[in-house]
């Protein structure tokens, strides 16, 4: 099946992008595997006529945001992301008429609906920089309210509103995780996501994106890491590293809708074009300044 899956991308001019927490058999049939933006711009950079988004609604939905000219397939179309879901556009109209004059922020885990009311978006790798960077002390944070705490650690002389939204992968893990962790893997640093709790934060000893996780490992020489985040990083890491120890924060840290997608879903999408991924196009326009605005802040000086 996944020769012919690449034999349909081939014919179809289509590129097959997956999320690092997708199953290992999708990841192994994709051109590019990536956190979620990284995807959307890598859909932006390639030549392709097709994307095929192996992940959650609101990543499809960036793609196509930044490349409305491109046909984008998400070919497990109820994969929906619970964070993500959190809010919704009244909510941040709401929360500034309550705090006139503040920024509103949102997390790239957030529907293009959401991006389309936001002035600025941010990753998890970029939201203190970008928070930052906005004028004003005032910022509403949506809708991860662990994410939006980490920035508030990080930058005392902003005031970050918090939306009482979370990632509940994320958010499940607390404080007697890491203890039993560390029991288990003695002297194992402890890298965690910013969505987890700030008591998780707080006991951690990295905490960045996944990316940036995956990056800390490949980086240092430890025989054992404890991952807090979802439980696909810690598979693909004891497949690069066979000879490293690795453990999850929680056994139970598993995004279920990201594992919605099988092999036999990414055929059926190129061979029957189904599952299309659309936008309306002034909600596009405006959740595309968003990201775009986040692409400028968040650059590395």
């Amino acid at each position: 099946m996944l020769e012919q899956i690449r034999e349909l991308a081939r014919r179809q001019d289509a590129v097959i992008m997956a999320h690092y927490y997708q199953a290992e058999e999708v990841r192994a049939l994709a051109n590019f595997v990536g956190d979620s933006f990284e995807l959307a711009r890598q859909a932006e950079e390639t030549e392709w006529d097709t994307v095929v988004l192996c992940g959650v609604r609101f990543m499809a939905e960036g793609a196509k945001i930044l490349n409305p000219q491109k046909r984008v397939l998400l070919p497990a179309p109820d994969a929906g992301c619970p964070l993500a879901d959190t809010a919704s556009p009244e909510d941040v109209l709401a929360l500034r008429e309550k705090h006139p004059g503040a920024s509103v922020m949102c997390y790239i885990n957030s529907s293009s609906a959401l991006k389309a009311v936001s002035d600025v978006c941010c990753t998890s790798s970029t939201a203190v920089r970008i928070a930052n960077a906005l004028p004003g002390r005032d910022i509403i944070f949506v809708p991860d309210k662990n994410l939006g705490a980490y920035v508030q650690s990080k930058l005392p002389d902003k005031n970050i509103i918090l939306f009482d939204g979370c990632c509940p992968v994320h958010h499940l893990a607390g404080p007697d995780d890491v203890a039993a962790a560390r029991d288990a893997l003695p002297g194992a640093p402890v890298l965690v996501h910013p969505e987890c709790v700030p008591e998780v934060q707080g006991e951690a000893d990295f905490i960045g994106s996944t990316a940036a996780i995956i990056d800390y490992v490949n980086r240092h020489e430890f025989d054992a890491y404890i991952i807090g985040t979802e439980i696909e990083i810690e598979r693909l890491l004891r497949r690069r590293y066979p000879n490293k120890a690795f453990i999850t924060l929680s056994p139970d840290m598993v995004c279920k809708p990201m594992k919605k997608t099988r092999a036999e879903d990414v055929f059926d999408a190129l061979e029957r074009g189904e599952h299309e991924i659309t936008v309306d196009e002034e909600e596009r326009r405006a959740a595309e300044k968003c990201l775009r605005r986040m692409i400028e802040l968040g650059k590395n000086e």
